[in-house]
């Protein structure tokens, strides 16, 4: 049986651990995790705030993802999406999604990610 999720994996290209820190870290307000000793000499790195885990790895013949996404939630999505843009990354508004006020964004090496809140209390 199923009870949750542990983390979401994404991927990035070899040697872009700096810019993907300063996008989890500094944009996002997330704070980098150690990987594993053994898990470590593979590249990439690993972000969490609260219970959400990103984890992004290394692939060679990267390309990004561009429909498929991870929907973090968020509380004060306005207040967030402000967080973003004063950092220079993209917000992409969308209203598609009955009961929820979200926006779209990439990180810097152009993957996909969706923020989400849902309306009312």
């Amino acid at each position: 049986m199923l009870v949750g999720v542990d983390h979401v994996q994404l991927a990035a290209p070899p040697g872009s651990e700096d810019r993907l820190r300063s996008y989890y870290v500094d944009v996002l307000g997330m704070t980098e995790i150690a990987k594993p000793a053994a898990l470590a000499a593979r590249g990439g790195c690993w972000f969490q705030a609260g219970a959400v885990h990103l984890h992004l790895g290394t692939e060679a013949d990267f390309r990004p993802a561009k429909k498929a996404h991870p929907g973090l939630r968020v509380r004060d999505i306005e207040g967030y999406a402000a967080r973003l843009a004063d950092r220079h990354a993209p917000v992409i508004r969308n209203d598609d999604l009955p009961g929820h006020r979200r926006f779209y964004s990439e990180d810097p090496v152009g993957n996909r990610l969706e923020f989400l809140e849902p309306d009312g209390p």
